[in-house]
């Protein structure tokens, strides 16, 4: 486990796609890497890299957690996804325009849709973390989550937040053994659907620091 380097940035970029659904591969619903990496790793490594930590097996990164201290300070995942829009022209893409189309659809059903981050003083920072197959039975997702709470309590955040899909009881289980705990209702996902059309629904979890 350590620090973010630039030179880890194609690594990590290409992590996220590779787990970007449920620690599965995203591109059945996702056929543009690099708008994907833009929207889910672009403000970390980018503007707050000193908060982004890597896991790396001989040299290569295996894993890593994007963090943020003040959440207010970066793009919300919606307003992530708008900029990705604008400048790959998503509703017109190959592998990805029907996935927009039908996040419009849900999103003018249901009146509106998540931001993709919850707004509360008691855990203003947040974190997203992904990683390889071969790392998950490591303890690598623990260390990487330990460093990030290590540097949140030296730095004085009073908590942290994340989100993730209700449907990934595996992620679910791992945050809450982390000290997490769900937080609200879970909020249906525009456009979003498992390989065989189910809805998926966003829940927040939250730690005191």
């Amino acid at each position: 486990m350590r620090p973010y380097q630039s030179g880890d940035r194609v690594a990590v970029r290409r992590i996220s796609h590779l787990v970007g659904y449920m620690g599965e591969p995203a591109d059945w619903y996702w056929g543009h890497p690099e708008s994907f990496a833009d929207i889910w790793t672009g403000y970390y490594t980018d503007v707050e890299p000193e908060s982004f930590f890597v896991a790396a097996r001989d040299g290569d990164v295996v894993g890593y957690l994007a963090g943020c201290v003040d959440s207010g300070a970066a793009p919300t995942a919606a307003q992530a996804l708008a900029w990705a829009v604008v400048r790959y022209a998503l509703f017109a893409r190959p592998g990805i325009a029907g996935f927009m189309w039908r996040g419009l659809a849900d999103t003018i059903r249901s009146g509106g849709a998540p931001s993709g981050r919850l707004v509360d003083p008691r855990w203003p920072s947040h974190l997203h973390i992904n990683l390889l197959a071969e790392a998950r039975a490591a303890g690598a997702g623990a260390s990487l989550i330990e460093l990030w709470l290590e540097r949140l309590a030296r730095i004085g955040s009073p908590g942290c937040h994340l989100g993730t899909l209700l449907e990934n009881e595996r992620a679910i289980g791992f945050f809450e053994r982390m000290g997490f705990r769900r937080f609200g209702a879970p909020q249906l996902t525009p456009g979003l659907r498992s390989p065989s059309g189910g809805r998926h629904h966003l829940q927040y979890m939250v730690r005191d620091l």
